[in-house]
């Protein structure tokens, strides 16, 4: 064997004393190996610098060692100055590599076609599972892939009635309670910057809003952003032009209270004097902010290992929990 030949399953089969049939097995970690034949394999793997060929490896685990991230979004999206995204791959990839598992990051649009390329991406045996997130609407995908016997799992909840499993926070009841931390603090005109309402994040969060103001006899003030910092600050000045005297916002993101907070200011309001806000997400910046933000903390990046951990269980052949709500809390600095 030549300098330049790459070490074959025949050569470690031959220098460790066993069929090639039985390394074979040793290398697609198969456990019916007697463990003195196994570590015999393993040594030989190592004397040589064997590394398995993954197209062979896979006809034969029927495994390709890869999940398929999907987002829901453009690209552009995906890659703005908004972390939420950064903090989900981080932790789905965290995740994968603890299992040594590759991501496999792939945007889905609008569009028919953009569904129908992940689909025949994804049931083509290119992935061993997919995780989906920020969903829009009425989303067929996970739907038609979980159909199409490709493991599952969503990052929030879906509108459709659908079998998916997720994990997701309980939304609602972090947002009323966002909304009841204002009104506890003698706030009387309470607004609301609800996020897009073709996803359950934002229709759950409004849907807490709605509950607390009515559970305290208040009239409901809303404006509707997309979870962006530029339809945060458009929605602040709708709201003090449609309701001056409002002394109080609850945005249904970070990205959305911080350009509200510009808004105020731009406006001569002072916060929390004037007007008191607070967010959801506990991003980094909320710590930087001027004033520093009170908001909810969802733990996104755990939520991204979670999720991975899900999906990997689902392609192990395991029953997996069809929803998982980690917990929230709401962090009270100087905005609120």
């Amino acid at each position: 064997m030549s300098g330049r030949d790459r070490p074959t399953l025949e050569n470690v089969a031959q220098r460790a004393g066993v069929s090639r049939a039985t390394a074979s097995r040793v290398v697609n970690g198969s456990t019916s190996v007697a463990p003195h034949i196994r570590d015999k394999v393993l040594n030989a793997v190592d004397a040589l610098g064997y590394v398995p060929n993954q197209a062979a490896r896979s006809l034969v685990t029927q495994r390709t060692d890869s999940i398929a991230l999907v987002a829901s979004e453009t690209t552009s999206r995906v890659f703005s100055d908004d972390p939420f995204f950064a903090a989900v791959i981080r932790g789905v990839s965290l995740e994968l590599e603890a299992a040594d598992k590759q991501l496999v990051l792939m945007m889905v649009g609008p569009s028919g076609p953009s569904h129908d390329r992940v689909e025949r991406y994804a049931t083509g045996g290119h992935v061993d599972g997919a995780i989906i997130f920020s969903m829009h609407g009425a989303d067929p995908l996970p739907e038609r892939l979980s159909r199409a016997g490709v493991p599952v799992v969503c990052n929030g909840r879906l509108l459709t009635q659908s079998q998916v499993p997720y994990v997701d926070v309980d939304n609602e009841d972090a947002a009323r309670a966002a909304v009841r931390h204002l009104l506890d603090t003698d706030r009387r005109r309470v607004a609301t910057i609800a996020g897009p309402q073709d996803m359950s994040a934002g229709i759950d969060r409004l849907k807490g809003y709605r509950s607390a103001m009515q559970d305290a006899s208040r009239r409901s003030i809303v404006a509707v952003g997309d979870f962006t910092r530029q339809s945060g600050a458009l929605a602040m000045s709708q709201l003090l032009a449609d309701d001056p005297q409002l002394d109080a916002v609850f945005a249904a993101s970070d990205a959305m209270a911080d350009g509200a907070l510009r808004a105020l200011r731009q406006n001569g309001r002072r916060v929390p004097d004037d007007v008191a806000v607070v967010g959801f997400d506990d991003m980094e910046f909320a710590r930087d902010t001027e004033p520093p933000l009170t908001t909810v903390r969802q733990p996104i990046t755990d939520i991204g290992r979670t999720v991975a951990r899900q999906v990997l269980r689902l392609t192990a052949g395991e029953q997996i929990e069809p929803v998982l709500l980690l917990p929230t809390e709401l962090i009270k600095r100087e905005s609120a």
